[in-house]
């Protein structure tokens, strides 16, 4: 279908209107909050002890999650693809519930189940405390990143088939052999990819963390809570815009590299 010069200018107008309403325009209200007062508050701001906390926080819960999620997702997506068994679908429901679920019932269930009286709460019985700490705050992380992974590596399996893993198994390689050598270079782009949106995803989570977290500075409160509690406990307007100011920084560096990822994977 062709359109007219007139319909393709307003069809631009408008996506550029959208953007600029939705996206630009409150981004960049935030970073001139953040420097209206010059780079060195700026600074001050993200280098309070309380910041220093949360970044160091956040970036433990992106190390422990990413490496699960990897291991686990690469699992899942090979048990999908190259395996037929009773239950294949519920599984694949569940890979994507965590994208149909709001973060904040991921968080009530998580109490639910690990919290004082529920299912598995007597672990904080013998000294494993799950809600309110570190562990609760990544099994939260684990749930609602669960589906990058999968998704990224599923669609590459189904590409490449099975023919180069089956001439590796007919020439005496292992399982563990043909996985390292055939299966893992080919599906890297896929599962680099899924590893740079859980990265994202991790470090902008806040519904499901802020429900096993006690949000207390230094002890459980990542970048997002930091923002969350300057803005509305402390009525620290400034502090909040620096703190997201730094979530937004880190988001953009996971956004470029994803972009360079994308230009380098487009040509193969």
């Amino acid at each position: 279908m062709k359109l007219s010069v007139f319909t393709r200018l307003s069809l631009r107008t408008v996506a550029l209107g959208y953007l600029l309403i939705l996206l630009v325009l409150p981004l960049g209200i935030i970073l001139y909050r953040t420097f209206e007062r010059g780079i060195g508050a700026f600074i001050d701001s993200i280098t309070t002890p309380a910041a220093i906390s949360a970044f160091q926080l956040s970036t433990l819960i992106v190390a422990i999650v990413v490496p699960l999620n990897v291991i686990f997702g690469v699992i899942t997506a090979l048990a999908l693809v190259r395996s037929k068994f009773p239950g294949r679908n519920l599984v694949q429901g569940i890979v994507d519930l965590p994208i149909a679920t709001s973060p904040v019932v991921v968080g009530v269930s998580l109490i639910l189940l690990w919290g004082a009286g529920g299912w598995f709460g007597a672990l904080e019985d013998v000294g494993f405390k799950v809600i309110f700490s570190l562990p609760g705050m990544v099994i939260a992380t684990i749930f609602v990143t669960l589906p990058f992974v999968v998704r990224e590596v599923e669609p590459v399996l189904h590409e490449i088939g099975e023919d180069q893993e089956m001439a590796a198994a007919t020439l005496g390689a292992n399982g563990w052999q043909t996985f390292w050598r055939i299966t893992l270079p080919a599906i890297r782009w896929g599962l680099t990819y899924g590893v740079v949106l859980t990265v994202a995803r991790s470090l902008g989570e806040f519904g499901a963390v802020i429900m096993v977290s006690t949000a207390l500075r230094g002890e459980s409160q990542t970048l997002t809570l930091l923002v969350h509690s300057r803005y509305i406990n402390d009525h620290n307007t400034f502090g909040a815009y620096c703190a997201a100011t730094l979530l937004m920084g880190m988001a953009l560096v996971v956004l470029l590299l994803m972009t360079l990822l994308e230009r380098k994977r487009g040509p193969e």
